[in-house]
C-alpha cells in the first residue's frame, strides 16, 4: 500500500474515533434523506394541486352557457405554471414568484399565490431541500472535520517525522485530500440518491442532470480543497478553523444576501403600484375600445371603412365592434409587453450583476447553476409568464373574433328587451377553446444555461488547487 493510501486510511481512522464529528456525520446524512423526502413530497403535492386547479379552471370556464363573447374576454380564465420533476431537487425562485395567474381581457395579471406569502415567515430563509444542504450545511461539515489535516501535523511536529520516514510533501497532501474527499462524497451520496430517484420520475431531462451533479461535485470539491489549504496555510489548527468560518460566513451567508441588494441599487427597478399608474396614464391615450366613436380610434375606424368600401359601419358585413376589440387589445397588449419587457430587462441586469458577484462567491455560482438547469430560476419564471401572456392574447383575440363574426352590429349597439339574448352565441364555441400547455425549454438549453456556473466553479477550482500546490512546497520550507 502506498504511502498517500496509508495516509488517507490513517486520518479516515482518526476522524472515525471523533464522536463527535461521526456523529455530526451522521446528523448531516439523516438531514438530507429527510430533505429529500420532504422536498420530494412537497413539490408532488403541489403539482397534483395545481394540476387539479388548472383543470376545475379549464372545466369551469368551458362550462359557461350561451353568453356574449366579450363577457367571456372579462370572465377571463386562470392558468398554473407546472414544476418540473428537477423543482424536487432545487425550487429556486418558485416559493417567491407566485404560482397562479388570472387571465382577462385588456390587462396583463402578473403571477400570485407564492407559497412565502401564504406560509410561515420562515419560508423566507430558505426551504430545507436537497439543494440548500449540500449549499449551506455540507461544507460547515466539512470545515469541522478537516480544518486541522495539515495544521495538526505542523502544531504536534509530526510533519518532520513523516518526512524523515519517506513521506514526500505531495504524498502527505494528496492523502489528506483522498479522506476529506471521501467525507465529502459520503456528505454528498445522500442527495445524490435521492436526486438518482427524482431521475426515475418521467419528464426528467438527462443533461440538465448531469450538469446539476458535475456542479455540486465541483462545489464540493472546492471546499475540500479550499479546507486544506487553510490547513496548510495555518501553523495552528484554530487559526484555520476561523479562517475557514470566515470564509463560509463571507462566501455562503453574507454574499449571497448582500448581492441582491447591491443589484437592486444599481439597477433600480419600478414596483408593482409605480408601473400600474403609468400604464393606466399611457391607456388614457390610447383610448376606449368600448366607444366606437372614441376620437382616438378614429382613424382605425376610417380605415375600416375604406377596407370594406363602406361610409358607415351599420354597412359593414363584420361587426364592428368586434373588429374595434381586437385593435383595442392589440394596442393595451403592445403597451403591457413594453412596461413587461422594461422590467424583465431591469430584473435581468440585476440577476447579471448577481452573477457577476458570483464570481466571488462560489455559493452564488452554484445557486445559478442549479436552479438554471432544474428550468426553476427567473428564466424559467419569465419563461412562463411570456407563455402565459401569448396564450392570454390568443385566446381574448379568439373571442373578440367570435363577436365580429357572430354577433351583428344591430343587435351588439340594440337595449330593447330581447337584444341581450341575440347577442349571444352557443356555449359550444367555449368547448373549442385550446387548453393552456406550457412547452418547457429543452434538455440542451436548461444544460447551456448551467455553463457559466461551471465555468465558475471550475475556475475556482483551479485557482484553488494551484494555491494549493504552492502552499505543499512551503510545508517543506517550514521543515
Amino acid at each position: 500500500m502506498s504511502a498517500t493510501h496509508l495516509i488517507a486510511r490513517d486520518e479516515l481512522r482518526l476522524m472515525a474515533r471523533n464522536r463527535v464529528a461521526v456523529i455530526a456525520l451522521v446528523l448531516l446524512v439523516l438531514l438530507t434523506l429527510a430533505a429529500v423526502l420532504s422536498s420530494w413530497s412537497h413539490q408532488r403535492g403541489v403539482a397534483e394541486l395545481r394540476t387539479r386547479h388548472q383543470q376545475v379552471a379549464a372545466a369551469a370556464f368551458k362550462a359557461q352557457p350561451d353568453r356574449h363573447p366579450h363577457r367571456m374576454v372579462h370572465y377571463g380564465t386562470f392558468i398554473y405554471r407546472p414544476l418540473g420533476a428537477l423543482a424536487a431537487f432545487d425550487p429556486g425562485v418558485d416559493a417567491f414568484t407566485g404560482n397562479s395567474m388570472f387571465l382577462e381581457g385588456h390587462r396583463q395579471n402578473s403571477a400570485n399565490f407564492g407559497d412565502v406569502r401564504q406560509s410561515s415567515l420562515l419560508v423566507r430563509f430558505g426551504q430545507l431541500t436537497p439543494a440548500f444542504v449540500l449549499q449551506v450545511v455540507a461544507p460547515l461539515l466539512l470545515i469541522f472535520l478537516g480544518f486541522g489535516v495539515l495544521a495538526r501535523e505542523t502544531e504536534r511536529g509530526t510533519l518532520r517525522l513523516l518526512m524523515l520516514q519517506g513521506v514526500s510533501r505531495g504524498q502527505l497532501v494528496r492523502g489528506k485530500l483522498a479522506a476529506l474527499g471521501i467525507v465529502a462524497v459520503i456528505v454528498g451520496l445522500p442527495a445524490m440518491v435521492g436526486f438518482v430517484a427524482v431521475v426515475a420520475q418521467p419528464g426528467t431531462l438527462a443533461l440538465p442532470m448531469a450538469a446539476i451533479g458535475l456542479g455540486y461535485a465541483l462545489y464540493l470539491a472546492l471546499w475540500v480543497v479550499l479546507i486544506l489549504l487553510a490547513s496548510g496555510f495555518a501553523r495552528r489548527g484554530r487559526d484555520a478553523l476561523l479562517a475557514l468560518l470566515a470564509i463560509w460566513t463571507g462566501a455562503v451567508v453574507l454574499l449571497p444576501r448582500i448581492a441582491p441588494d447591491i443589484a437592486g441599487a444599481a439597477v433600480p427597478l419600478q414596483n408593482r403600484l409605480q408601473t400600474d399608474v403609468a400604464i393606466a396614464r399611457d391607456l388614457r391615450q390610447l383610448g376606449d375600445s368600448h366607444n366606437p366613436d372614441d376620437p382616438h380610434l378614429a382613424a382605425f375606424k376610417q380605415s375600416v371603412l375604406q377596407r370594406y368600401g363602406v361610409t358607415r359601419v351599420e354597412d359593414l358585413p363584420v361587426n364592428y365592434k368586434g373588429l374595434l376589440a381586437m385593435e383595442g387589445e392589440r394596442l393595451t397588449s403592445g403597451l403591457f409587453d413594453h412596461y413587461a419587457g422594461a422590467s424583465f430587462a431591469a430584473q435581468t441586469a440585476q440577476n447579471r450583476l448577481v452573477d457577476a458577484i458570483g464570481v466571488l462567491s462560489p455559493t452564488i455560482a452554484i445557486r445559478a447553476l442549479s436552479m438554471a438547469a432544474a428550468n426553476t430560476d427567473f428564466a424559467g419564471h419569465r419563461r412562463f409568464l411570456e407563455q402565459a401572456e401569448a396564450y392570454r392574447y390568443a385566446l381574448v383575440q379568439r373571442l373578440n373574433r367570435m363577436e365580429a363574426k357572430n354577433v351583428s352590429y344591430a343587435d351588439d349597439i340594440a337595449e330593447d328587451a330581447g337584444a341581450d339574448r341575440r347577442k349571444r352565441i352557443a356555449a359550444d364555441n367555449w368547448q373549442h377553446m385550446p387548453d393552456f400547455a406550457f412547452v418547457a425549454p429543452s434538455a440542451a438549453a436548461l444544460a447551456t444555461a448551467a455553463l457559466p456556473g461551471i465555468i465558475i466553479l471550475g475556475l475556482w477550482l483551479a485557482v484553488a488547487t494551484l494555491l494549493l500546490t504552492r502552499v505543499t512546497r512551503r510545508l517543506g520550507a517550514r521543515q
